[in-house]
């Protein structure tokens, strides 16, 4: 596992907090009790903020707002549709809600949308193999063949494992197709790191993200402050995009 990923996965709420109240009892246990103290406080601390639902509508949202989700027909025309593997959330369509796949919105629909409404005529997927078996790319691509895509309109790059690799490696496919104008599909959280990093290969992308899902649900009985495990548990998605937001930065890839 190399670094980001190592991060990735100690910054998750649940898996920090576990990992600081093992410190705390350590140093408990070698008689530096204020130092333990404080750091099981920040434990607690840390797991009670992302267990709010308040606190990934004011985190999340700062992302998901940053490029708004508008309707297909109202996308201009560009050159080609981008879309680019994993999800948020499940894809479900309400972060706080339980999820159900008859109302999930993987990015394939967007991108399915956008080409209906001719904004471009072709699409490229983009992900790899991440579990040693089919590509997302291939999967992105058999789901919009389904949905009435001719396949000469697909195009399949799978060798990218994360954003970065998305955005080379397209851009490689970008530049032999004389292509430098681009509709990006991906979600919303997700979207600023992406264009970023689109960006930063010379590829001028326009957003075009998935519907939100950090957003309040209809429920009548919904709490912004009462602590929630289904909450915690998605803002593990969050806490990577700021983690991966950071990372880029300091790495120089946006």
């Amino acid at each position: 596992m190399n670094v980001p990923s190592l991060l990735a996965n100690l910054i998750v709420p649940l898996n920090l907090s576990v990992t600081l109240l093992l410190l705390a009892v350590i140093l408990s246990m070698a008689r530096w009790r204020k130092t333990a103290a404080l750091i099981a406080a920040t434990s607690v601390g840390w797991v009670l903020f992302w267990s709010l639902p308040t606190s990934s509508l004011w985190a999340g949202g700062l992302l998901e707002q940053r490029y708004p989700s508008i309707q297909a027909d109202r996308q201009p025309t560009e050159q080609a549709i981008v879309v680019l593997g994993g999800n948020t959330a499940n894809n479900r369509d309400n972060w706080f809600e339980p999820y159900d796949r008859s109302t999930a919105v993987p990015r394939t629909e967007t991108a399915l949308a956008l080409y209906e409404a001719g904004r471009a005529p072709m699409i490229i997927v983009s992900g790899a193999a991440l579990d040693g078996g089919q590509s997302e790319a291939h999967m992105m691509a058999m789901a919009l063949r389904n949905r009435g895509v001719p396949s000469w309109a697909i195009i399949q790059e799978g060798r990218s494992f994360t954003t970065r690799e998305n955005a080379v490696y397209t851009a490689e496919l970008l530049r032999r197709l004389k292509i430098d104008r681009v509709l990006l599909v991906t979600s919303a959280l997700h979207m600023p790191r992406a264009m970023a990093s689109f960006q930063k290969m010379g590829i001028t992308p326009v957003a075009a993200p998935s519907p939100p899902q950090i957003v309040v649900p209809e429920q009548p009985d919904f709490s912004f402050w009462e602590p929630d495990m289904r909450t915690l548990d998605a803002s593990r998605s969050i806490v990577k995009e700021y983690l991966g937001l950071l990372v880029y930065w300091v790495r120089g890839w946006i």
